[in-house]
């Protein structure tokens, strides 16, 4: 039976919860350092507690030590790793090989700042010791199905959020405008800025747009095709998404893997028990930038997000005249006051709605015929604020019931279970049935509890129990199951390095992020034997590639190659002074930008 993974981001407790509790099967969160977010770093305190919460699920909590280490941070980030792996956690997610040469007794997870595009370097990673491939955002359906069919490690693809344009782990796009690196946790977005688009005569060909920010991933409709693919854990972006996003988009996902997995009896989800919830989630009321499938089904035009970087939110209408203070929209709404709205590059709050008579907070670019967006539903979101959602473990209770003791005993839906026993002496009682109903309704009860009760069985007669023992064995018996439940660990693949698998190549270039001694050791185990220092230490980016992509601005723009194009070659990128060189290579379909002013 293959289990399938349902895996959220967690910036802190509060939102490792929040994931748990709408759904998630597992939770990814940053440990005090070296996390691809820097932002986004936990107490050692705080991740024992989130395993503790995860575990009662049997979700599995999986922490990132994915950002590459230099030599004077070796001994900090294995001191951290073997902290982790003392409060519980389930697995590493690496970027470094440094880690691989450490001994950790832990499943390792090869990130996907690793590159993880083809079935050469999948079957290296398994080879070597991982677990779990953590693949490249930019790859087909063929391609994922290709790696998922070449090896017996777990596939885990991203389905939602923001895309890295550049491959993951081989951008440098921030790295060469600013001391910022992405392979460091500390990415400036300079994908997200404004460029002019130049030809090789010096033609500007587009003025101050987005031309490398790209729309957000959504892949909720794909989860079917992506099971089938191979895929076993489908991963949420956004480790520095606030509580509401989390609601949402996990509540959101949870549905689409259940529909899916309700087709498909030889799989089953990863964790225990039911997500129960009280509103319906709607992704496009959250954060994203516009959405697409990217690369998965073809490489096509309009995945870009040329206007603005920012959250576009739910298209209303368009604006049909404009007042003084306000504007009329040409449709009928569902905007309210409190709302956020956005318009091209601008938006605002509203402060008042009478019809379809708009009150923005400010009238700055409300013109006739632009259309608006509402980027912040205040309703929806208070809805998810006040939401009683809950998780909960169907379980089932039976009584045994004698002259001289009560057993009570819980079984969960996995099986476990947990048995409170009270000695005494018990009478018959005056009410037969009144009390076969106390004994319901009294061990029926589960509170704040884990656990639904589903059914209880009363053995041998109902003879008189007090209320309150009821209640004490009941919460007693209960609070065992959940204690049980903790520290039933998930099941792990723990894998040794094995030396004689050898890389797919017997050299690394600085593109391919060796930044520390025991990273080279590791390489030079498996076959390698020319290594250039990573550029993330030597910081030279001159004449490098800093960014490689799937996506293409000819493309994007209707000026492909392969289709003919109008441009003049070569063309380049310009922001502020600086000049990016941009090659296409056309047999692969892929775009480099090149730190170049040629």
């Amino acid at each position: 039976m293959r289990e399938i993974e349902l895996l959220a981001p967690a910036k802190d407790y509060a939102t490792a919860v929040a994931a748990i509790d709408w759904g998630a099967d597992a939770v990814y969160i940053g440990g005090a350092k070296f996390g691809a977010r820097h932002a986004a770093g936990n107490s050692i305190e705080d991740i024992a507690r989130v395993v503790e919460y995860a575990h009662q699920y049997g979700a599995r909590v999986h922490a990132t030590i994915n950002t590459l280490l230099f030599d004077d941070e070796l001994a900090e980030a294995e001191r951290q790793a073997r902290e982790l792996i003392g409060v519980g956690v389930d697995a590493l997610i690496v970027q470094d090989m440094a880690l691989r040469r450490m001994n950790l007794p832990v499943e390792m997870h090869a990130s996907t700042q690793m590159c993880n595009m083809s079935v050469e370097q999948a079957k290296f990673l398994e080879g070597s010791g991982f677990s779990r491939i953590i693949l490249e955002r930019g790859l087909s359906l063929e391609q994922i199905r290709e790696i998922s069919s070449a090896t017996s490690a777990e596939v885990e693809c991203f389905v939602h959020g923001a895309i890295c344009v550049g491959y993951s782990g081989r951008c440098f796009l921030s790295r060469s405008m600013s001391p910022r690196s992405g392979n460091r946790g500390e990415c400036s977005q300079a994908c997200r800025l404004a460029y002019d688009l130049l030809d090789g005569d010096d033609n500007q060909i587009i003025k101050g747009k987005h031309l490398l920010s790209v729309k957000d991933l959504n892949l909720s409709s794909e989860i079917g095709s992506l099971i089938d693919a191979g895929v076993s854990s489908f991963k949420i972006e956004g480790r520095l998404k606030d509580v509401s996003y989390i609601k949402n988009i996990v509540g959101h996902y949870r549905r689409a893997v259940d529909q899916a997995l309700e087709q498909r009896p030889d799989c089953r989800r990863s964790s225990a028990g039911e997500t129960v919830m009280d509103i319906v989630p709607n992704p496009a009321k959250s954060f994203m930038r516009g959405e697409s499938k990217y690369m998965l089904l073809f490489k096509g035009a309009g995945v870009a997000s040329f206007d603005t970087p920012k959250s576009v939110g739910e298209f209303i209408g368009r604006v049909a005249s404009v007042g003084e203070s306000s504007f009329t929209l040409n449709c009928d709404h569902t905007l309210a006051t409190g709302d956020g709205i956005c318009f091209g590059r601008h938006g605002t709050n509203i402060n008042g709605v009478e019809g379809r008579i708009i009150r923005p907070n400010r009238m700055d670019d409300i013109m006739v015929g632009i259309d608006i967006y509402r980027n912040f539903d205040r309703i929806f979101n208070l809805d998810l604020e006040k939401s009683s959602t809950r998780r909960v473990i169907s379980t089932r209770g039976v009584v045994t019931i004698s002259p001289t003791g009560v057993t009570l005993r819980y079984v969960d839906s996995q099986g476990l279970e947990a048995e409170v026993v009270r000695e005494g002496n018990f009478e018959e009682s005056r009410n037969r049935e009144k009390m076969v109903e106390t004994i319901h309704t009294q061990l029926a009860k589960s509170g704040g509890t884990i656990f639904r009760v589903d059914e209880i069985t009363i053995e041998g007669e109902p003879l008189f129990i007090p209320s309150s023992m009821l209640a004490d064995m009941r919460r007693e018996a209960l609070e065992q199951l959940r204690e049980r439940r903790v520290v039933t660990v998930p099941e792990h693949r723990i894998i040794a390095d094995n030396e004689s698998v050898k890389y797919p190549s017997t050299t690394l270039t600085k593109l391919e992020n060796v930044t520390n001694k025991l990273a080279e050791e590791f390489y030079r185990a498996h076959g390698v034997t020319e290594i250039e220092q990573g550029i993330d230490i030597s910081g030279d980016t001159q004449d490098a590639v800093v960014l490689r992509s799937g996506y293409c601005i000819r493309r994007e723009i209707g000026e492909c190659l392969k289709k003919g194009s109008r441009l003049q070659a070569p063309l380049r990128i310009e922001r502020g002074g600086r000049s990016f060189l941009l090659e296409f290579d056309c047999q692969r379909c892929e775009m480099l930008v090149i730190d170049s002013d040629i």
